[in-house]
């Protein structure tokens, strides 16, 4: 524990370094702050942490890249690196970094409130949950604000079970659901499952892709008299490689839940808000949930929101009677994040981010498949819509070597959370088509050394 007048001397610096631009930090000072960061995550946050991130073995000349400033479609080091970004925050970016219209309302907001008194009605929450119910599907309505994604889930699971008396969820194999307790249960990765083993038991695991599988599931469920609350899935699975479903699979999950009066729940958190070419993915085949989860770009690249959106059916008289039943977080729609999310709603409807996403999207495909017909030793496959694209490697070290490569050129992107045989491409939708045509060349580079590196 360190003396008080150190921690603010320290806290001081830190502070100055926050209200100082960019290019006016002295050489010296950044060389400092290049060895402090890497002092600090390996000594107060995670000793794993430097092993495992590209940006520390990098080609700067510290050896790390601290990242600074963003803007646009672009992510800055603190010694200038200007990065193209293809990783988007795994999908926070889509109206991209800073958007001025987002930031703008979101700073008139700080002016006048931040947080709300947890007591008074809060007003921009209500215009919020007005203005999604008028951009989700069908008869969507009620809303509960969260703060992350896996918390999300955590109240979408909690709404499932209040509302229709189940006690069992189905899920599916590869699912990417958060890493709460609850959130994980419904993940379908044995990594991050294992070491929390037992977990919430009542969890049957099936297919991504068969529908079939779900109603088996059900069915025998059901048989020996269990009651199923939900089937909860990603319209498109991101973490477990951006996997598109087959067409007609989300229509016919619809319709096995109508059968057995069992909750559907889409988990639309990296989906949703435009990134796959509608404003929602399931709205690709017409469908509507009963509770649907978002987040990431919700909040438009700038202050954290995340919820759910379900029907009123969903909503029962004990949450109507216990408006706190379902959950009570302290930050959960609060002003400053609802002035960020209201302001995103409106940019995308003005500027059609989701057609925008589309073409983009086609436009960047095309030039990954290409790369791929170039590369068929290096690359398997080419797969995704919008800009929720992704690009799978024959190997895991054929990944890393030019994920590794695109990052030595300035384009950043990223593996899945544990491993890079699958390289994802999810960039802001206000890239440009000439920066597109930069990453398909600088990809090719890196490609090609990567075939020398490798002797492949």
């Amino acid at each position: 524990m360190a003396k008080s007048e150190q921690v603010i001397k320290d806290l001081d610096r830190v502070i100055e370094l926050i209200n100082t631009d960019m290019k006016d930090i002295p050489a010296e000072e950044k060389k400092q702050m290049v060895a402090d960061t890497i002092d600090h995550f390996d000594n107060y946050v995670s000793p794993g942490w430097l092993k495992y991130r590209k940006s520390v073995s990098s080609d700067s000349e510290q050896g790390a890249v601290l990242e600074w400033q963003d803007e646009g479609a672009y992510c800055y080091g603190l010694n200038g690196e200007k990065f193209i970004d293809c990783l988007g925050g795994f999908g926070i970016y889509t109206c991209g970094h800073r958007n001025p219209e987002i930031l703008k309302t979101v700073k008139a907001q700080l002016d006048h409130q931040a947080l709300h008194s947890q007591e008074l009605l809060d007003p921009l929450r209500g215009y919020l949950a007005k203005a999604l119910a008028d951009i989700t599907p069908g008869d969507l309505q009620y809303c509960f604000f969260t703060n992350g994604g896996a918390e999300a889930v955590e109240m979408a699971l909690k709404l499932a079970r209040i509302a229709t008396g189940g006690r069992w969820f189905i899920s599916t194999v590869g699912a990417f659901h958060g890493k709460s307790m609850g959130a994980i249960s419904m993940g379908g990765k044995s990594t991050y499952r294992t070491p929390y083993i037992p977990m919430v038991q009542q969890v049957q695991h099936v297919q991504y892709g068969i529908a079939d599988d779900v109603r088996k599931a059900i069915k025998n469920l059901q048989a020996v008299g269990e009651k199923v609350a939900g089937v909860i899935l990603e319209p498109i699975q991101g973490e477990a490689g951006v996997i598109v479903p087959p067409a007609g699979y989300l229509q016919e999950v619809r319709e096995i839940c109508d059968e057995t009066g069992v909750a559907l729940i889409f988990d639309e958190i990296q989906t949703g808000m435009g990134r796959t070419g509608t404003m929602w993915r399931c709205e690709a085949e017409g469908v509507t949930p009963d509770i649907m989860t978002y987040g990431k770009a919700f909040g438009g690249g700038i202050m954290p929101i995340t919820g759910i959106i379900c029907k009123p059916k969903m909503w029962v008289q004990d949450l109507i009677d216990n408006p706190w039943l379902l959950g009570s977080p302290t930050f959960g729609g609060n002003p400053v994040c609802c002035a960020a999310a209201i302001a995103t709603i409106k940019y995308m409807l003005e500027n059609d981010i989701p057609g925008v996403c589309k073409s983009k999207g086609e436009i960047l495909k095309a030039g990954l498949q290409s790369l791929a017909e170039k590369y068929p030793e290096i690359i398997q496959e080419v797969r995704g819509t919008g800009l929720m694209l992704a690009v799978e490697f024959h190997t895991c070290e054929l990944g890393y070597e030019t994920a590794k490569g695109l990052f030595a050129r300035r384009v950043m992107t990223a593996g899945t959370l544990v491993n890079a045989k699958t390289i994802r491409f999810e960039p802001t939708a206000v890239i440009s088509e000439q920066d597109i045509k930069d990453v398909i060349s600088r990809m090719d580079e890196a490609l090609a050394d990567t075939k020398k590196e490798l002797n492949v």
